[in-house]
C-alpha cells in the first residue's frame, strides 16, 4: 500500500526517497554505495525518533485521520471470526455510518458497534463521513437490549468527527437518541468495552461510550468538539485548529492522566496506517482481557461500578477559603 506524506513526514519522505533511489541505482550498476546507505538509514531512523517522538496534539489529529487508517471493518476482517452484521433500528431505516452486529474476538461472543468511514467519493457517501444519523443511534440500541437479552458483551469501535448535524437529523430528533442512548448504556447489566480507534467526536462518541472501559488507541482523539470547531468559536478562525488542539487536551496521554481512558494502546510507529496487523492485532488482546477482567463481575456490581466511574468525572475539590 503506498501511503502519502502527511505534511510534516514530508522531510522523512524525502530521505525514504533518496534512500530507495540509492539502493536501485547501486543494484543495478554496482556503485558499491553500502556505506552511503548505511549513513542515510541512520539520519531516516534518527529523523523518525525526533519527529515521532515529539508529536503535538494538532499532528496527532492529523495521523488519526489519514484515509489508509484502519476503519471497523478492517479491525473485524483482520481481528474477528464469525461476524455477523445486523441492519435497521426497525423504525425509520438502516444507517451505513453507524454498524453493529455478531463477532467473536479472542474468546470472547460479542455484540460489536461502531461508526465506519469511507476511503473515496462514493463510499464516504454511502457511510456518510462516519457521522451517523438518529437511526443509526437507535439501531445502536437495539443491538445492546439484544447483547443485555442474551449476556453479551458489547464492544464500541469509536471513530467519527460527531453525529451528523443536519437538517434531516434533527427532524429525526438526534440529540434524543444519543441522549437515550447514554442513559440506556448505564443500566445494562452486560460488560462493555469501548475503545476509541480514530476521532472521538462529541456527543456522536458519546452515544454509544458509555462504557466500564475505556481504551483508546496513541494518536486517537476524544473530545467535547473538533479543534476546527473549537478554534471557529473562540478564536472566530478554523486557522487555529492547532492551538485549539492543544488547548482541548484530547491526546490520548492527557485523557489518560485525566482519568478520561483506562488504557492508551500503543501504536506502530508514524501511526496504525502504517501497519494494520500489528494494530488490530493489539487493540483486540487489549478488548480481550478487559472483557476477561469484567466478567469476574457480576451485572449489579458492573453497574454499580459503572455510574460510580462518570460520577467521579469533573469532580472538584472547594476550598473553604
Amino acid at each position: 500500500m503506498k501511503l502519502s506524506p502527511l505534511e510534516f513526514e514530508k522531510p522523512l519522505a524525502e530521505l525514504e526517497k533518496r534512500i530507495e533511489e540509492l539502493r536501485n541505482l547501486s543494484g543495478k550498476q554496482k556503485l558499491g554505495a553500502e556505506g552511503d546507505l548505511q549513513s542515510l538509514q541512520k539520519k531516516l531512523e534518527e529523523a523518525r525518533r525526533e519527529v515521532y517522538g515529539n508529536l503535538t496534539p494538532w499532528q496527532r489529529v492529523q495521523i488519526v485521520r489519514h484515509p489508509q487508517r484502519p476503519y471497523l471493518l478492517d479491525y473485524l476482517r483482520l481481528g474477528a471470526t464469525e461476524v455477523v452484521e445486523l441492519g435497521g433500528d426497525r423504525a425509520y431505516g438502516d444507517d451505513h455510518a453507524l454498524i453493529g452486529g455478531l463477532a467473536t474476538l479472542g474468546k470472547h461472543r460479542v455484540v460489536y458497534l461502531g461508526h465506519q468511514k469511507g476511503r473515496d467519493t462514493k463510499e464516504n457517501l454511502m457511510r456518510n463521513f462516519g457521522c451517523a444519523h438518529p437511526e443509526g443511534y437507535r439501531k445502536a440500541l437495539r443491538l445492546m437490549r439484544l447483547a443485555d437479552r442474551f449476556r453479551l458483551p458489547v464492544v464500541s469501535f469509536i471513530d467519527t468527527p460527531g453525529a451528523f448535524p443536519g437538517v434531516p437529523s434533527e427532524e429525526r430528533h438526534i440529540a434524543e437518541a444519543i441522549a437515550v442512548n447514554i442513559r440506556e448504556m448505564f443500566n445494562l447489566r452486560v460488560p462493555v468495552v469501548a475503545i476509541v480507534i480514530g476521532e472521538g467526536g462529541s456527543g456522536g462518541a458519546l452515544g454509544i461510550g458509555v462504557a466500564d472501559r475505556v481504551l483508546i488507541l496513541e494518536n486517537a482523539y476524544y473530545s467535547v468538539i473538533s479543534p476546527e470547531g473549537c478554534a471557529s468559536i473562540l478564536w472566530k478562525d478554523r486557522a487555529f485548529a492547532p492551538q485549539a488542539a492543544e488547548a482541548l487536551r484530547i491526546s490520548a496521554r492527557d485523557l489518560k492522566d485525566l482519568g478520561l481512558v483506562d488504557e492508551v494502546i500503543p501504536e506502530p510507529e508514524g501511526g496504525a496506517h502504517r501497519d494494520w496487523e500489528t494494530t488490530v492485532r493489539g487493540a483486540v488482546e487489549k478488548i480481550s482481557q478487559q472483557l476477561a477482567e469484567l466478567g469476574r463481575f457480576s451485572a449489579d456490581a458492573l453497574m454499580e461500578k459503572r455510574h460510580a466511574r462518570y460520577r467521579a468525572m469533573g469532580s472538584v475539590l472547594e476550598s473553604s477559603r
